[in-house]
């Protein structure tokens, strides 16, 4: 029987390694402009998956049938108003630019101060002493860095193109994986298999539950405080209510919650007299405000639990690294790893001795080793 398996030497496995790496390089290198839109529809399919099966089930068993309907639920309920919404943040961030980069900025009076009861007037002229010891100077000298700062977003408007080109490859990445789930499924878990074995088959379908957890706990939580709000914020009068909007479901995403909008809200409807529209949007935003501790654990546990302090280092590291998108791969990517060191560490039972035991057990070895030392 002829042996099949030659000698390899030195030489040619490094060569044999370059040519791989050089291969997977390669590969990175033509598919990195839709890596991120892929990532993003890998996770909207792994977390609506069961939606899109109980919809082919209502829809006669029609694979195709339950794709288009999936296809149009993303795309009027994700897409569309994600689109409007980076629209309407472009065109109503024009006169906050302008005005910021106008050279006309200036402290506010606060004449509404000697109206407070008691102490309004000496608040009056405590606030315009500190204007006129050194606020304007104070002004001048901070106006070209809120110069720069606006410029700076500006210049990122940019980035909001490419965040709707990868919304785009989202819906059509959604759409195939959709069409072939199960036998991608299959392929990935063939995959991890081959590398791990049964270890590696529960990696994946433990990485499909963080998944799940994270888009449910988090993005969709997050939309539903950011919309409600908008919507009491619409309903009172407030300007700018769509970019008021954006603004809450970003907040909601950093796990700030939508307060910081909906209070600056409530205090402006009281300061201008409308003071029905006021108490009715206070006592909606104690209701939005307080949904997420409801909605949020419920939503997680159905894909898995995950410690909040996770997802929330998730969220603002992937915002930072990798922009908008990030918002939604950064708590991902920590859920995942999360979940597969706790598999990990869970093969193993807990230490039960005692941890003074533990110490002391060490030092006596220790001490045994240096008298042997000496000993020789």
């Amino acid at each position: 029987m002829r042996k099949l398996q030659q000698d390899m030497d030195l030489t040619q496995i490094l060569f044999s390694l370059m040519f791989i790496l050089l291969m997977i390089v390669a590969c990175f290198w033509v598919v990195q402009p839709f890596i991120l839109g892929f990532a993003w529809a890998s996770m909207v399919v792994i977390a609506t998956w069961p939606l899109m099966i109980k919809l082919q089930a209502l829809l006669w068993g029609r694979r195709t049938l339950a794709i288009i309907a999936m296809t149009l639920i993303l795309l009027l309920l994700f897409i569309i108003p994600v689109a409007l919404l980076v629209n309407s943040l472009i065109d109503n961030i024009g006169p906050v630019v302008a005005w910021a980069t106008s050279g006309d900025v200036h402290l506010p009076q606060l004449r509404w101060l000697t109206d407070v009861p008691l102490i309004g007037d000496k608040l009056y002229s405590s606030y315009h002493m500190l204007l006129n010891g050194g606020g304007s100077a104070l002004i001048a000298k901070v106006q070209p860095y809120v110069g720069r700062t606006t410029g700076f977003f500006v210049s990122q408007a940019g980035h909001f193109g490419r965040f709707l080109l990868h919304l785009g490859l989202m819906l059509l990445f959604s759409a195939l994986l959709y069409w072939r789930g199960e036998q991608v499924g299959n392929g990935i878990r063939h995959f991890a298999f081959r590398l791990a074995a049964r270890r590696g088959d529960a990696a994946v379908l433990l990485a499909g539950q963080a998944i799940r957890a994270v888009a449910l706990g988090v993005v969709v939580t997050a939309l539903v405080q950011g919309v409600l709000g908008g919507i009491g914020l619409a309903l009172s009068g407030i300007p700018y209510a769509t970019l008021l909007t954006v603004l809450m479901i970003l907040f909601c995403l950093v796990q700030a919650g939508p307060l910081p909008v909906l209070v600056p809200a409530v205090i402006w409807l009281y300061w201008s007299g409308d003071t029905t529209w006021g108490t009715v949007l206070l006592v909606w935003s104690c209701v939005v405000g307080t949904l997420d501790n409801v909605l949020r654990p419920v939503l997680i546990r159905m894909g898995a639990d995950l410690p909040m302090i996770l997802i929330l280092s998730g969220v603002i590291g992937g915002l930072v690294a990798f922009g908008m998108i990030g918002l939604f791969i950064g708590p991902v990517v920590l859920a995942v790893s999360y979940r597969l060191v706790s598999v990990w560490m869970h093969e193993a039972p807990m230490p039960d001795e005692d941890p003074q035991e533990v110490v002391e057990e060490l030092a006596e070895h220790e001490e045994e080793v240096k008298q042997s030392n000496h000993a020789q």
